[in-house]
């Protein structure tokens, strides 16, 4: 059982172990649970993954009133969650972040079932916070995490990524040509500010430059975006959004864009070097620290998006447009800090717990 979602970034570590799951024992009984609000009610019927919703809400940025409904909903939660783990009786639990775990992983532990949360972000959130108090293990990403949880419980996985992009980020990028590759991509639904900034700064290295441009802009800012590019007389490839990223990254030689765990994962399973302008408002400002990792290990650039210009931006990327070996050093680096097989560390996790006691 996978519990929790609500964002891409907690969902989709948590389908990439199901598919692991899947691939080794193709009759396993695989289940997740999250909320109706969540993308997980609308990305995994999709997928054939089967789904049980409860009603629970976050008790964090969410406002005082926000908060005290998040608490009122809790004992209803608890009884969904312990009712749908009695009715599937799984031999593991697995959270994967988001308030939908909290109740899940609880009353799984509370029925002795193997239990253990995967944290992909270099701070993590409340729930895992709590809920690594009582789980046996936890799966981390960053060695900055490693202070919040003690010691005898983590293991250093990685954050896991699904099957399919493993297998095509790993396989061979396409011969170099004269020109760069540029890929700028802000997240699934585009960043406003990455759009503005990398689009200005790019625009004026074309003058200088032989530069390849393609740019996932996010739905809003398809038209303005690509209008900009146009007006300029700048030819870059804009796509509100862009299914295939596998074949974008393989292509790209230089990636601008945030810094959420699953992007930084892929990056590092691509071993492509980036400029990262992390979210400001995420929680705990943990793009920032998620970024300062990839920074100070010399696979990256991070720039916090208050104090970046597009003319600050440009000077940033106009030596590594020059500079083919310092990319590929960069890139190697970036590589170096993969860890493709983080999906199959929990399953080979989960297939070494005792078996569960039945009530």
């Amino acid at each position: 059982m996978i519990a929790g979602g609500g964002t891409g970034g907690h969902l989709f570590p948590g389908v990439a172990i199901a598919e692991e799951l899947r691939a080794r024992a193709p009759d396993a009984a695989i289940r997740f649970v999250g909320t109706k609000r969540g993308i997980e009610a609308r990305v995994l019927p999709d997928l054939g993954w089967d789904l049980d919703l409860i009603e629970v809400s976050g008790l964090k940025t969410v406002g005082a009133l926000g908060a005290l409904r998040g608490m009122a909903r809790l004992p209803r939660a608890y009884w969904q969650a312990r009712r749908v783990v009695k009715q599937f009786a799984p031999d593991a639990v697995i959270g994967v972040g988001g308030y939908a775990s909290g109740p899940v992983v609880l009353a799984a532990r509370l029925r002795g079932i193997p239990t253990a949360i995967c944290e992909q972000n270099s701070i993590p959130g409340l729930t895992n916070k709590i809920l690594g108090r009582l789980v046996r293990s936890v799966f981390l990403s960053f060695d900055m995490s490693r202070k919040f949880f003690k010691p005898s419980k983590i293991v250093m996985t990685g954050n896991p990524v699904r099957r399919e992009l493993v297998q095509k980020l790993l396989a061979a990028s396409p011969a170099q040509t004269d020109r760069v590759h540029v890929l700028v991509c802000g997240g699934s639904q585009g960043a406003v500010a990455v759009n503005d900034l990398a689009s200005t700064a790019l625009i004026a290295l074309a003058k200088q430059h032989a530069l390849a441009i393609t740019h996932q802009t996010g739905d809003r800012d398809l038209e303005p975006i690509t209008a900009r590019y146009r007006d300029a007389g700048v030819t870059a490839s804009c796509h509100a959004f862009i299914k295939d990223m596998a074949t974008a990254y393989r292509a790209a030689d230089l990636i601008i864009g945030r810094a959420g765990a699953t992007t930084v994962a892929e990056l590092a399973i691509a071993g492509k070097p980036a400029i990262l302008i992390p979210y400001p408002s995420a929680a705990d400002n943990h793009q920032e620290l998620n970024a300062r990792e990839m920074a100070d290990k010399g696979a990256a650039l991070m720039f916090r998006q208050a104090e970046l210009t597009a003319e600050k931006l440009a000077d940033a990327l106009r030596p590594l447009l020059t500079d083919t070996t310092r990319r590929t050093e960069m890139g190697a680096t970036m590589k170096s800090l993969a860890k493709p097989g983080a999906a199959a560390a929990v399953i080979d996790w989960c297939e070494a717990q005792p078996a569960a006691r039945r009530e």
